[in-house]
């Protein structure tokens, strides 16, 4: 999508500092970190938000929750972290792109 700022980023057309990236995802550095690991896991594919999944995306959103494990293991350094998914803008997603908070590096307080 051509507005979408994650798009964007994507192809290189805003700056983003990427952290890992796949043939179908991207994750990089939240600009205003909530952790002290905060990355946005993203797939390539522009999806607004999880309600446009489809059953052909299986295999994506699979492949979204390995990789926050990855990063917990290659980069966070410990098995712990929050995943965050924020669908629709009650919910509080402000960019509509699908995408998963990875939180980590230290304790997080509990809810």
């Amino acid at each position: 999508m051509s507005e979408c700022v994650f798009c964007k980023i994507i192809v290189g057309e805003l700056p983003g500092t990427i952290v890992a990236e796949t043939e179908s995802l991207v994750v990089i550095k939240d600009i205003a970190p909530r952790a002290p690991i905060h990355y946005l896991i993203m797939p390539r594919k522009h999806l607004s938000d999880m309600n446009a999944l489809s059953s052909s995306d299986l295999k994506l959103a699979g492949e979204m929750l390995l990789l926050a494990r990855d990063l917990s293991q290659k980069v966070a350094g410990s098995p712990s972290f929050r995943l965050v998914a924020n669908n629709g803008a009650a919910a509080g997603q402000t960019v509509p792109h699908l995408h998963f908070h990875f939180l980590a590096g230290g304790d997080l307080p509990s809810f």
